[in-house]
């Protein structure tokens, strides 16, 4: 009897520092992940935080993260404020190449990038940034983009466009406003004239109403609805393609650019170039971010994208909301980084013009 005793008196002694034991260790695992969260808070109360957006006021890159600016900065630990700042230039290089060299790297500077920026890493490798080395935060919709040609252009589709030639504006050789132009000219024989220098879809929307232009290279199905809706009322504008590999539902009637190929090798390299919607609107940090701010700030974009005011205001804004967390979409990210030399090479071609 007195040896049971003395077993169980061991075995609930043994239990007893078991417990103990695993308490401690919690606690261990506990106070770093307060610390950080603290530490992350203290470093942003008080401050603010820039977003760089590669465009002029009142496209669809501007719009989205007006909207963002409003309502990200009460998700991040210490409620800095958010300010939106526009640095327009060779179609979101300027702004690109400044969040990676010219900022702190400390969790203060963000950007939205053209979302076919990628693209231009694979034709300039020497350029001072690389897509896949920034952090990428989330994002808050993938992308509808049209060609778009005005009433009076001698060609409204793109069929007419092989017979007479097209004058389109866009913003820089490597974007996708001159190189899905430069493809189709020949893949299909179409005869767009490319006209480069436009900062922006804004600039481009009044180079066509103007007559400067027959058309644009790129504006978005958002800023076309909020900006421009009389184009819609009075079938001002045309719809040549989307930019993509399907179609939207709502135009339903205007095919998506990778229809126009009439060969695999063909479909590749117009998928590629379609390939900016899944980027969509985006948010990168500083590719050298501390990264316990990183993760703060994931955390805090996916909270603000759920936040049913957040979900409000952009519908009050008439824009969608498609989101996609920072991982999955670095991951996207760093899949089209490794794109085949191939067919690297066939669009280093076409950027030729």
């Amino acid at each position: 009897m007195t040896t049971q005793c003395r077993c169980a008196t061991k075995t609930r002694n043994a239990c007893r520092l078991t417990s103990l034991l695993a308490a401690a260790a919690l606690c261990v695992t506990m106070v770093p992940a307060a610390a950080l969260a603290d530490a992350v808070s203290d470093f942003y109360r008080g401050k603010a935080i820039n977003i760089h957006v590669g465009f002029p006021p009142g496209g669809g890159y501007d719009i989205y993260a007006r909207l963002v600016g409003d309502h990200f900065g009460r998700h991040i630990p210490g409620n800095p404020s958010v300010v939106v700042q526009n640095m327009p230039g060779g179609g979101g290089i300027r702004a690109a190449g400044y969040l990676a060299n010219a900022t702190p790297q400390d969790g203060r500077a963000l950007g939205v990038f053209l979302d076919s920026l990628l693209l231009t890493t694979m034709l300039q490798p020497d350029a001072k940034f690389a897509m896949d080395k920034f952090v990428w935060i989330g994002r808050v919709t993938s992308t509808t983009t049209y060609v778009v040609g005005w009433h009076t252009a001698p060609a409204k589709s793109v069929e007419e466009a092989k017979q007479s030639e097209f004058v389109i504006a866009a913003t820089a050789r490597t974007s996708t406003s001159a190189l899905i132009p430069y493809a189709l000219n020949q893949l299909i024989g179409t005869k767009f004239k490319v006209v480069l220098g436009y900062n922006g879809s804004g600039p481009m929307a009044l180079a066509m109403e103007r007559g400067e232009v027959h058309g644009l290279g790129g504006m978005s199905w958002e800023a076309i609805k909020t900006g421009k809706p009389q184009w819609l009322s009075d079938r001002s504008a045309v719809f040549l393609f989307r930019v993509g590999t399907e179609r939207h539902p709502e135009l339903p009637n205007v095919r998506a650019v990778t229809e126009f190929a009439t060969s695999p090798k063909d479909k590749a390299l117009l998928t590629l170039l379609g390939s900016g919607p899944d980027i969509g609107r985006s948010l990168a940090a500083e590719p050298r971010i501390p990264a316990e701010r990183a993760e703060a700030l994931r955390r805090a974009f996916m909270t603000m994208v759920r936040d049913p005011a957040f979900r409000a205001d952009a519908e009050k804004r008439k824009l969608e909301v498609d989101p996609l967390d920072g991982a999955r979409l670095q991951r996207l990210i760093d899949e089209a980084v490794s794109t085949p030399p191939e067919l690297v090479e066939r669009l280093k071609a076409v950027a030729k013009g």
